[in-house]
């Protein structure tokens, strides 16, 4: 099995040893997104709602450049530092993903890089 790191500049660039994401096996497998502007490297100002559209956002880029839309997304991993974020964010989500409905998990975690509200993953099938 191959497997291609894939990278994009309308992402953060990966602060550590690690990737954007990864293709193996007919996945795309991306690292977590932190509201991170891929143009300064800073953190999006503001409560979950702007940090949510942030890191969507990067993760749509990173699905972009691997041929991916979210139709194509088969699970998502949500990490919120604060469980009462959780309705703010999932009106975010359902607004960036529209019609596509990929298996998530959200749990709330004691600290995320950097003091965010929010960081997410996913996984995507890549187009045939």
């Amino acid at each position: 099995m191959s497997v291609q790191a894939i990278s994009t500049d309308k992402a953060p660039a990966a602060i550590g040893p690690y990737s954007q994401a990864i293709v193996a096996g007919g996945f795309l497998f991306t690292a977590g997104q932190i509201p991170l502007d891929p143009t300064s490297g800073e953190i999006v100002a503001g409560d979950v709602v702007p940090q949510s559209e942030q890191v969507l956002a990067n993760l749509a880029a990173v699905l972009a450049k691997a041929g991916c839309t979210w139709t194509d997304v088969v699970k998502t991993t949500v990490f919120l530092q604060d469980m009462a974020d959780f309705p703010r964010f999932n009106e975010v989500y359902a607004q960036t993903l529209g019609d596509a409905r990929p298996a998530r998990s959200t749990v709330q975690v004691a600290a995320l890089p950097r003091g965010v509200a929010v960081e997410v993953e996913l996984i995507a099938k890549l187009p045939s």
